[in-house]
């Protein structure tokens, strides 16, 4: 395999990101799982990890990091790059979901949707990126979600809209870090509706009144149908172990040549075609202007912070 590398990977505790912590570990990379709280749920989490890592002998180490708290980022990645001496790769994958009417999610609920998905991701941005643009070269990986571009259904507007919010944070931090060496990636899953608990955990509205509305009114029924409609298009086989799968290939491929997207959507909800078309159209406006070559990560000379 290639060189191994430093890989801080957040929202390890369950689903894409603990699948995905184990494979790249598994491949060799030295792998900080974050989550919110160690002691989360008995500590199952965090121990199941250090056991894994015991047995199979694994660079595979749980970390601390809350990505909504500025003091936990800042520590953590200190930490990290205290012990480790630089972080290769930094994976987002933190992230929250909210399922009910849009007008029943209070503004803090929003609010904390996005702290989670959009600010904790900048926040992690901010306390790892010094140190890759020292060393002139890093590998930035989103995960992202088909529902910013792709078919979708109601009563998951908040978690969507912050998505998207993510999704365009990265777009342009993309363009404003490859002339530093800094190569980034979307990836881009599906709606899995098995073996992750996205949906189970999903944040629910505080305006209990204003969610009955719909759900005694027109709208009755009509989120079932929409939870059992997303369940029905996704393949018997559909597996979230792909978009570890996919995370650990990213990783694995030579600086310079990963693809700006990529997809893991076994239900096909149209995200990659529209995606296709939008990213085309964004290469075609930079060349336009001038700035094609922030596309592709430049070779850049190590830097040093003013």
């Amino acid at each position: 395999m290639a060189t191994p590398k430093r890989i801080l990977i957040t929202g390890a505790s369950s689903g894409f990101g603990a699948m995905a912590a184990r494979r790249l570990a598994r491949d060799g990379h030295r792998v900080f799982a974050s989550m919110r709280d160690l002691a989360a749920h008995g500590g199952k989490p965090a121990d199941e990890m250090r056991a894994l890592a015991a047995e199979e002998k694994l660079a595979l180490l749980p970390v601390a990091l809350d990505v909504t708290d500025d003091a936990s980022v800042e520590a953590a990645v200190r930490q990290l790059l205290d012990q480790a001496g630089g972080i290769d790769v930094l994976v987002q994958n933190a992230g929250h979901m909210g399922f009910g009417p849009a007008e029943a999610f209070s503004p803090a609920q929003l609010a904390r949707l996005y702290e989670v998905n959009v600010v904790g991701a900048h926040r992690l941005c901010r306390a790892v990126l010094p140190a890759m643009r020292a060393a002139g070269q890093g590998f930035l990986l989103w995960v992202g979600s088909s529902s910013t571009r792709g078919g979708t259904p109601p009563f998951l507007a908040p978690y969507f809209a912050a998505k998207a919010g993510m999704d365009a944070l990265a777009q342009s931090y993309a363009l404003e870090l490859a002339r530093f060496g800094i190569e980034s990636s979307i990836l881009v899953p599906g709606a899995f509706t098995r073996g992750t608990e996205h949906f189970a955990h999903a944040m629910a509205p505080e305006d209990a009144a204003r969610a009955e509305a719909y759900w005694q009114g027109p709208y009755a029924g009509v989120d079932r149908a929409a939870l059992e409609g997303l369940a029905k298009l996704e393949p018997a086989d559909a597996d979230p172990q792909s978009v570890a799968e996919a995370i650990a290939a990213l990783v694995a491929l030579p600086h310079g040549t990963r693809p700006f997207r990529r997809h893991v959507d076994p239900a096909q909800d149209g995200a990659e075609v529209v995606n296709a078309v939008a990213d085309r159209l964004r290469a075609q406006l930079l060349e336009r202007i001038g700035l094609a070559d922030l596309l592709r990560p430049g070779a850049a000379a190590p830097q040093t912070d003013r």
